[in-house]
C-alpha cells in the first residue's frame, strides 16, 4: 500500500512544526470526536484521555505524551514515516514504543483515511496505553510479532485488528469502545454500538481466524468480558492457538468481495 503524505521530521530538539492548516485539522477532528465518545469509549480509555489532557487547538508534540505515558506503563512515542515495516512496527511494540506517523490528514479525507495518521495514533491509542493490562498486551504482542514467521504474523494482524483496532468491552455500565480505530473515526463510533455489526464474544481462536477489510465499516465486533482478560492471555496460549487456526482456516467473510477495477 502506497501513501501520498509525507511525515514530518522532528528537529534536534524533538519539536514538530506544524502548519496553522494542520492544527486547525486537528481542532477540528477533536472537537467533533470527543461529544461522541460520551457513553461509547470505555471508562479506562477516558481515564487516560484524561491523564493525557491533549490540546485542543494544536497538534500536541510526541514529547508531550511521553511525559505522561512513561510514568504511566513505561510506554513512549515515537516518530516515524507515513508507512513503516511490520519488522519496525513488531520491533519497536517489543521495545514498548509506539510508532506514530507524523502527518495529519487533509481536510477532504476528515471522515476516512486508509493509512494512520497522528491524529490516529495519539487519540486513538494513546490514552489506553496508559493502562496497565493493555499496556502489557501490547508488548506481549509486539515480542511475539517480532519472533513470528510471515505466515504467523498474517493471523497475528487478525488478534491486533479486532483488539487494539477494533475492540469492543462489556463494562458495569455496559457494551464499551476501547478499540483505537474506533475511537478516531466519527463514523465508525456510531455504528459500533448502533445494533448493525454482529457482536461476538472474544474467543481467541475465532479472532486468529476471522478475515477483515480495512475499508469498511467492520460487520463484526468481538467483545471482552474486561480489559484484565487481554493481559492473562499468555505467549503460550497465543502461539497454541495461532498453530490451531492455521491448521482450521479461516471463516468465510462476513463482508462482500471487494470490487474489481475495471480493465482499462
Amino acid at each position: 500500500m502506497g501513501t501520498h503524505y509525507r511525515a514530518h521530521q522532528p528537529d534536534g530538539r524533538g519539536f514538530i512544526d506544524y502548519s496553522q492548516e494542520e492544527h486547525a485539522t486537528w481542532q477540528t477532528l477533536i472537537e467533533r470526536q470527543l461529544p461522541c465518545l460520551a457513553g461509547r469509549a470505555c471508562a479506562e480509555y477516558q481515564d487516560g484521555l484524561s491523564l493525557l489532557d491533549l490540546p485542543r487547538d494544536r497538534i500536541p508534540q510526541l514529547g508531550e505524551i511521553n511525559a505522561v505515558l512513561t510514568p504511566c506503563t513505561g510506554w513512549s512515542v515515537v516518530a516515524v514515516p507515513a508507512l513503516i515495516s511490520f519488522d519496525r512496527f513488531f520491533e519497536l511494540l517489543a521495545h514498548r514504543q509506539f510508532p506514530v506517523a507524523t502527518f495529519i490528514r487533509r481536510r477532504e479525507e476528515l471522515d476516512y483515511l486508509q493509512e494512520p495518521d497522528i491524529f490516529h495514533e495519539i487519540f486513538g491509542h494513546c490514552a489506553m496505553l496508559t493502562n496497565p493490562a493493555f499496556a502489557d498486551f501490547t508488548h506481549t504482542y509486539g515480542q511475539l510479532g517480532l519472533a513470528a514467521s510471515k505466515e504467523e504474523r498474517v493471523f497475528l494482524a487478525r488478534l491486533y485488528w479486532f483488539t487494539v483496532e477494533f475492540g469492543l468491552l462489556q463494562s458495569p455500565e455496559g457494551l464499551r469502545i476501547y478499540g483505537g480505530g474506533i475511537l478516531s473515526s466519527i463514523g465508525e463510533t456510531s455504528y459500533a454500538l448502533s445494533g448493525a455489526p454482529r457482536l461476538v464474544p472474544f474467543r481467541l481462536l475465532d479472532v486468529l481466524r476471522t478475515p477483515y477489510r480495512i475499508d469498511i465499516m467492520q460487520p463484526i465486533y468481538y467483545v471482552l468480558p474486561s480489559l484484565d482478560s487481554l493481559y492473562q492471555l499468555t505467549r503460550e496460549e497465543i502461539l497454541a492457538n495461532l498453530v490451531q487456526a492455521r491448521a482450521l482456516g479461516l471463516f468465510a467473510p462476513a463482508y462482500p468481495p471487494k470490487p474489481s477495477r475495471a480493465a482499462g
